[in-house]
């Protein structure tokens, strides 16, 4: 089994439920995807890791920094970091919050300290669903100073997102879709 159909099978037994949900974007879905569970276990974290610094491998010259929105992306660009260290090619994680820290130094973004003006990054996202909360990483990456270069997702749920981002300026790469889910 290779690493894909291994992460995928963790997203199915872990993070898959069938149900009545409200999403962050306000929709309401007949299921749910919840990244959480794969990306904060042991093998599921290594899946992400491996397989998003693969995918990035082939532009680390211009992805010098993995991140996103706190809380979803905050473990994914944690595996892609320590991944890509062990293989001999590092990559800097960021982590952005949803408002200004209130006390210390008030910072939006966590690990911009190693990130000097200009680097380029790619934002990460666990579930994509209008590209909402996407677009305002981007927008705050931005505002850092940083260049975003390519956006990477676990799910994108086939909502708008893709077409929200790419009417953005950006293209969305996504491990899985709903399709995949809703196979069985």
């Amino acid at each position: 089994m290779d690493l894909r159909e291994r992460l995928f099978l963790l997203l199915r037994e872990k993070g898959f439920k069938k149900g009545k949900f409200l999403l962050t974007s306000g929709k309401e879905s007949d299921f749910y995807i919840d990244c959480r569970p794969v990306t904060l276990h042991p093998e599921g974290a290594y899946l992400v890791g491996k397989l998003f610094f693969e995918r990035l491998k082939s532009s680390l010259d211009q992805v010098r920094a993995v991140g996103g929105m706190t809380l979803g992306a905050d473990p994914m660009a944690t595996a892609v970091s320590l991944v890509s260290y062990l293989e001999g090619k590092p990559i800097y994680a960021f982590l952005i919050r949803k408002e200004a820290k209130k006390h210390g130094r008030g910072l939006w973004t966590e690990g911009i300290q190693n990130l000097p003006e200009g680097t380029g990054v790619a934002i990460m996202e666990d579930v994509v669903t209008t590209g909402g909360s996407t677009i305002k990483a981007i927008e705050r990456a931005r505002e850092e100073g940083l260049r975003v270069v390519r956006v990477l997702a676990i799910v994108d749920r086939d909502e708008g997102g893709r077409e929200n981002l790419k009417g953005y300026g950006y293209e969305i790469e996504s491990l899985f879709t709903r399709h995949d889910f809703m196979k069985d």
